[in-house]
């Protein structure tokens, strides 16, 4: 039989946490899922230098810093550009590999991995439990929407980070939702999001969507980590309608599977090219209202192999911050 998989940090730290509580070693691997003989090499150390198993490291630390020099040449590419160039220096890997190099701050991966940790034994049938929310802005100058460059801190203000565009493009705000079971209504929203203004989203739009989807149903709910969801006031909402909410980590949008619907809706758009605001909202809500039920349970079917998958490539590494113009 083959070695097992080492034990991460987390579940190190919690082995040690629930030690020092005094819990028994088959109580330890009971509760973080691995074999009690895991635990007892970790408490009486003999699990150090022990030979490295599981998902070889896809890249070397040579072709991160090619990857580098990559982004510092074009600030502007995308994601696939930058995994074009560097498969061209010899790096073979995937646009999932190129995103955690360039994106993730070390603290910000140990949350990801915490996260992938606690949800890696999750079927299909709690993943559609969930109903996910995102926001996403629309512009009527395509040209410019969605640019992105990659930068450190401190690098704002250079030139090579820098790229004009139009100055005040016309766009609308939307948010929306989306299960295993299909889409919720849209809301354009007027202005910015604070507290009180999401709250009202949360009524009128995110209670709607949860309805339509669920039914007399038990849910949980999604959104990131923006100022307005994580407000005092926003908790105290959900804790007044019984709503329990996703644990979630920062800077993870690609773990959203409705950043893949936005991209449905965007697409459609460039080929609709709509002249007026009011022609972009009609063609939005049409682009949103053909997306099918079959769509959407693809989606929530990929998140146990994602999260899998995300939990075993997740490795720390100097990064880029990625920053919308």
């Amino acid at each position: 039989m083959g070695k097992t998989a080492d034990l991460t940090a987390v579940q190190k730290a919690i082995i040690d946490t629930l030690k020092r509580e005094g819990k028994t070693q088959k109580e330890i691997s009971e509760r973080i899922g691995c074999s009690q003989s895991a635990v007892s090499r970790h408490l009486s150390g003999k699990s150090v230098g022990r030979k490295k198993c599981g998902k070889k490291r896809c890249t070397t630390r040579r072709g991160d810093r090619t990857l580098r020099k990559i982004v510092e040449k074009d600030r502007f590419q995308t994601l696939g550009d930058l995994r074009k160039q560097w498969t061209e220096s010899g790096v073979e890997t995937s646009r999932a590999t190129v995103h955690r190099r360039v994106l993730l701050n070390q603290k910000q991966r140990q949350k990801r991995l915490t996260w992938a940790t606690e949800k890696q034994h999750w079927t299909v049938a709690q993943w559609s439990k969930v109903l996910f929310s995102d926001e996403s802005k629309f512009c009527m100058s395509f040209g410019n929407q969605g640019a992105r460059v990659w930068r450190k801190t401190g690098e704002k203000e250079m030139p090579k980070c820098l790229k004009s565009s139009v100055k005040y493009p016309q766009s609308v705000m939307v948010w929306g939702a989306m299960s295993a079971a299909g889409v919720g209504p849209l809301c354009f929203i007027k202005g910015r999001v604070n507290a009180a203004s999401y709250q009202e989203i949360l009524e009128h739009f995110m209670l709607p969507s949860a309805e339509k989807l669920y039914g007399d149903e038990d849910f949980v709910f999604q959104h990131d980590l923006a100022p307005a969801h994580s407000a005092k006031t926003t908790g105290k909402w959900f804790t007044d309608h019984g709503i329990t909410v996703l644990n979630w980590p920062a800077n993870s949008p690609d773990l959203n599977p409705i950043e893949n619907l936005w991209d449905i809706v965007k697409r459609k758009l460039r080929d609709a090219r709509p002249n007026t605001l009011d022609e972009l909202k009609a063609a939005i809500e049409a682009s949103w209202a053909s997306i099918t039920p079959q769509q959407c349970h693809r989606l929530i079917a990929s998140m146990p192999p994602w999260t899998e998958l995300l939990q075993l490539n997740l490795h720390i590494c100097k990064c880029y911050c990625c920053c919308f113009l």
